[in-house]
């Protein structure tokens, strides 16, 4: 599977898409609009081994809730990345067996060296 999840609002996943340059055989979907399911997000899961990977602390409503006051386990991750798509930490590029979530440096340069390795 070649997808991508983004929010096409955030001018970060922008930079970040613009920066990789993913090619058109890429699923592009905005988790805005298009919302993830619990199948697509346990598909993310069995590339990670972890909801609190996918998982965004620096959501608003993370902090509006005082959520890392919490002690939350990895059902609380997935129940509220499912709950709100401002929880899935992004963009989550997915390149067949290989996945990049977040766009740190260190990410991003990954994620383009996976999908363009020359």
């Amino acid at each position: 599977m070649q997808k991508v999840y983004y929010l096409s609002t955030c001018d970060t996943c922008k930079r970040v898409l613009n920066e990789i340059e993913i090619p058109s055989s890429f699923i592009m979907q905005d988790i805005k609009t298009q919302g993830i399911t619990e199948e697509e997000l346990d598909e993310l899961f069995n590339l990670t081994d972890s909801f609190e990977e996918l998982f965004s602390k620096r959501a608003r409503l993370y902090k509006e809730r005082n959520l890392k006051n919490e002690e939350l386990l990895e059902e609380d991750y997935k129940a509220l990345i499912l709950e709100h798509y401002t929880f899935l930490k992004r963009p989550v590029i997915v390149n067949n067996d290989e996945i990049f979530i977040g766009s740190s440096k260190k990410t991003v340069a990954a994620a383009k060296l996976s999908i363009h390795p020359n």
